[in-house]
């Protein structure tokens, strides 16, 4: 079967693109939508109370097949292929598509009804997320979409590149542990791996399996036998993060509620077992060119 995480199919619906592989009630042609708020919940089911499982950041795009009755919709996120149901109106996922030139390359922004800091926030953007600019406004940027932010938090996409993905992740230091977190709002030890990875031109999918599966590899002897190294990505079930030196290591885990560094020793004495790696060698193999 077709992992549903990244294959957008249910019984009664399936996207078209999948109607040689899946059987379902009818088959629709994706409507392509970008995300206009800071950040949208991406949940497991149509209901207020379901599951966090992603986030969709603003700037982002998405494949909409179900705009519901209930206020809920049915999209797969263009970044990483995660489908899910996002709480969202049509001035929440616009249909004008504005250009990626600029990305925010600070943690947090806020977005402002006006340029003045003193307005009321209105928005608030976060590290990646791509904001098209319409003009500059003295110290503020204006928003195609509408709204003001402070132009030295936005930078040209290609400026924003951060090759040392390990200094990425320790920006986000001490950032809340969040289920389904993408953001350095809250974010959880697969969302930090991707994002850090993102901003140094490295796709990487969602979930920490499927990061084990697409760059990692089976650990070759015993966790205290290898010479760990910066960068190196360590896999652990259900879990990941990256070595910030031979015997440290950071993530976002649910133990301090918050991304931490600590020994790779400590962690694995809590009952977390390494199963594989993928050394920093080998990940700055799928750097995209820039």
């Amino acid at each position: 079967m077709l992992d549903a995480r990244v294959h957008a199919y249910r019984p009664d619906l399936a996207d078209v693109a999948l109607r040689d592989q899946v059987t379902a009630g009818r088959y629709v042609e994706p409507v392509l939508r970008q995300c206009l708020r800071g950040v949208l919940p991406m949940l497991q089911a149509p209901a207020p109370d379901a599951r966090q499982i992603s986030q969709i950041r603003y700037g982002e795009f998405v494949d909409m097949f179900e705009m519901r009755d209930d206020g809920f919709v049915w999209v797969q996120n263009r970044s990483d292929r995660y489908v899910g149901y996002v709480p969202a109106t049509a001035d929440d996922l616009g249909d004008s598509i504005a250009m990626l030139s600029n990305r925010v390359a600070a943690l947090r922004t806020f977005v402002y009804p006006e340029p003045d800091i003193k307005a009321a926030p209105v928005d608030e953007l976060t590290l990646g997320s791509y904001a098209s600019v319409a003009r500059q406004d003295g110290r503020f940027l204006e928003l195609i979409n509408g709204g003001f932010v402070v132009a030295d938090h936005v930078m040209a996409t290609e400026y924003t590149y951060a090759p040392d993905y390990v200094f990425t992740a320790g920006r986000m230091l001490h950032t809340p542990y969040l289920w389904g977190g993408r953001t350095p709002k809250g974010i959880d030890c697969s969302g930090l791996v991707q994002l850090a990875l993102e901003m140094a031109g490295i796709d990487a999918p969602r979930d920490s399996d499927q990061q084990r599966e697409a760059l990692g590899r089976p650990l070759d002897g015993h966790w205290r036998d290898r010479a760990w190294a910066r960068g190196d990505i360590v896999f652990f079930p259900g879990h990941v993060g990256f070595m910030t030196g031979v015997d440290h290591i950071i993530h976002a885990n649910a133990h301090t509620m918050d991304v931490t560094v600590e020994p790779l020793a400590d962690l694995v004495g809590r009952g977390v077992d390494v199963i594989a790696v993928a050394a920093h060698e080998d990940v700055m193999k799928f750097m995209a060119p820039v």
